[in-house]
């Protein structure tokens, strides 16, 4: 029997037998075989100790690549759940994946774990790695499988197995005297997951994610590909733990939120400047590129949601009342409102493309378990806007759109942008013909603007498609924001029509899109960007006034008028304190310009300048200061505040 092997360059190589993984890297290369994890065998990833039996298409997957990490991780949670039950063996396992940047797995046990219990999870993990325990994959019957795990007191892979299809084959994973259900695919043994992993921390979570049923102990860590990657891993956690915008959010006395409105956020004077700074740039953007803003109702009955499919799919993350009879929806989103708009009154061709612009309040059922400071909230405003136009329009509209979108992320000091196009998903409205011509746009549009993008299958929404644009932050973490979506169906669905040229009535094309998404979350973003040293343009308070000798209070308060009679948000502090008290206390509030007020001062008209982040001090005119410091307002300039936050 012999057996074709295409490569992924296509090259073809004949073998007389059935032949693993493992023995096709190590016939390239003894490197690839150090470094291979699993196979990509048909497109379905295998084992690399598994055999292949017919002619295939292959290619080899390595520790160092995306679907590689992702082994590792999955390896990872399951010598975390062997180390578990060798330490505390009444320990029940429940479900261990991988995740981004690393695992968990869900543990039932009447003793809670502690953080001390996580260095000895740890070092029993890498015991298990020394042993370098062969993983082997078997297949089970059914009911022995449900039989077997029932026999050994572990009653939630039991119930697994029993919820699976029937159609589905039951695969067990063995190492060392540790077996536990999974579909795969391992690494050959424990030893190849090396020492790049490390525990770090513990959570609660229901089984099954359901809030009725019990409560399992999560322990969660994270796994890389060596030792090296996982020291830079670790090293950005702990920036990122300097960056939380939930601390800074509390030190800079930004904003809080409170059990009584979970995921609903309570601004405070500094904060709600910056969130005002963020959405007044956004509203005059806008209209310079030919928005018109609108204002949309909160509740609105639940047969407008039927009619535009939303609460057919999001039924359940939805907010609803009763009244007079009527059943109406908090509004999760803005879509289905802004077609009532356009629905006003005749429109014509000449119209188009017509855009309505809103700062949307939605609120949406999210669980409490995802909430996360202002990152994930449950009330929320989209700086969100919806584009009527002809089909000849959308190409050139979302063009437009992507060089706005640049232009606003390139003020808030995001220059890298991630692009991903994602298609029709299995549930959707609309035709095939419909799908085709929009996702065609999308991908011209985002290919004339000449960028590099990667095409995510299935993940589109379910009325259209759409480019989610994902910005990184200064310590490499992504964060998707923005998105436009092309959509030829709920338009009809919601009854409009424009007049064309030829007179016949004909349905626009809707054109979503979104630069900064959730203002609360990508204020959080900012926050954390720039540890909370907001550039001049966004700080609540761009200059504190600070007096040096109580005879400087006069010119002092006229240094605080003048500064805000030129558009500057400016406070003056007039306690009788040192000056280097003041400094120090302003500095920590990360105010990106201090004016120290003296007697020469006074007399002399001048203000003597500490900027944040530096010890220099600059005496200077008042008129030159303020001609100066708005031109870093008005040219929006980030460097200052980038400095002093990287320090």
């Amino acid at each position: 029997m012999s057996i074709n092997i295409t490569f992924p360059d296509g090259a073809v190589k004949q073998f007389d037998a059935a032949i693993t993984g493992l023995e096709i890297a190590d016939g390239i290369s003894s490197g690839l075989r150090r470094n291979a994890v699993a196979i990509e065998v048909n497109g379905e990833q295998w084992d690399l100790s598994r055999e292949i039996t017919t002619d295939s298409t292959i290619g080899i997957i390595t520790r160092d690549t995306d679907e590689g990490l992702e082994v590792l991780r999955h390896d990872a949670a399951h010598v975390m759940a062997e180390a578990v039950k060798e330490l505390y063996p009444e320990t029940q396992v429940s479900i261990g994946p991988s995740i981004e940047n690393g695992f968990y797995y869900d543990f039932a046990r009447e003793e809670a774990f502690t953080t001390e219990d996580l260095p000895k999870i740890e070092a029993r993990m890498k015991e298990i790695v020394k042993r370098n325990e062969k993983i082997e994959r078997e297949v089970w019957d059914r009911n022995e499988a449900i039989s077997y795990f029932k026999s050994i007191g572990e009653a939630y892979k039991a119930e697994i197995i029993a919820d699976l299809p029937e159609s589905e084959t039951i695969t067990v994973y063995r190492q060392g005297e540790f077996l536990d259900l999974c579909r795969g695919p391992h690494l050959p043994s424990t030893g190849i997951l090396r020492d790049g992993f490390k525990l770090t921390k513990l959570a609660g979570a229901y089984w099954r994610g359901d809030s009725n049923n019990a409560q399992l102990q999560r322990i969660y860590g994270t796994a890389w590909s060596d030792k090296k990657q996982l020291k830079a891993y670790l090293k950005r956690m702990e920036e990122a733990e300097k960056r939380d915008h939930r601390k800074l959010g509390k030190a800079l006395d930004l904003f809080h939120i409170q059990d009584e409105a979970p995921g609903s956020v309570f601004w405070h004077p500094k904060g709600w400047a910056i969130y005002q700074a963020v959405q007044t740039y956004m509203a005059e953007k806008q209209y310079e590129r030919g928005y018109q803003e609108i204002k949309t109702p909160q509740l609105v009955d639940i047969s407008l949601w039927e009619k535009s499919g939303h609460a057919d799919k999001f039924g359940d993350d939805m907010f609803t009342l009763s009244s007079d009879e009527r059943e109406y929806a908090v509004k999760p989103m803005n879509c289905p409102c802004h077609v009532q708009v356009f629905n006003q009154g005749l429109k014509s061709y000449r119209d188009l493309p017509l855009r309505l612009a809103e700062f949307g309040s939605c609120h949406r059922n999210e669980m409490s378990g995802s909430l996360h400071g202002i990152m994930r909230v449950r009330s929320f405003v989209q700086d969100d806007a919806h584009i009527f136009c002809t089909e000849e329009q959308v190409q050139s509209e979302v063009k437009e759109f992507i060089d706005f979108l640049h232009a606003v992320y390139a003020d808030f000091g995001f220059d890298e942008v991630i692009y991903k196009l994602s298609t029709r998903p299995e549930q959707r409205v609309g035709s095939d013909e419909d799908w085709d011509r929009a996702e065609l746009a999308l991908e011209q549009a985002l290919n004339e603007n000449n960028l590099d993008w990667e095409l995510q299958p299935g993940e589109g929404a379910f009325y259209g498609p759409k480019i989610e644009f994902s910005l990184k932050d200064c310590i490499g973490r992504v964060w998707q924001c923005g998105t436009v979506q092309v959509d030829f169906s709920m338009p009809g669905r919601l009854g409009a029509e424009y007049i064309a040229e030829d007179g016949s009535k004909q349905v626009p094309v809707m054109v979503h899109r979104a630069i900064l998404g959730s203002i609360e979350r990508f204020l959080g973003i900012l926050i954390e960007q720039h540890a909370g040293a907001m550039p001049a343009w966004l700080a609540p308070q761009q200059v504190m006034v600070a007096t040096i000798v109580t005879e400087a209070n006069d010119y002092a308060q006229e240094v605080a008028a003048a500064l805000r009679s030129a558009g500057l948000r400016a406070e003056v502090d007039l306690r009788n304190e040192k000056i280097g008290y003041k400094v120090r206390e302003h500095s920590l509030q990360k105010i990106p310009a201090i004016l120290c007020i003296g007697k020469r001062e006074a007399e002399e008209g001048t203000v003597a300048v500490r900027r944040f982040g530096s010890k220099a001090q600059t005496v200077i005119a008042l008129e030159d200061f303020i001609e100066q410091f708005l031109v870093e307002v008005d040219e929006k300039q980030i460097f200052e505040a980038q400095a002093a936050s990287n320090d």
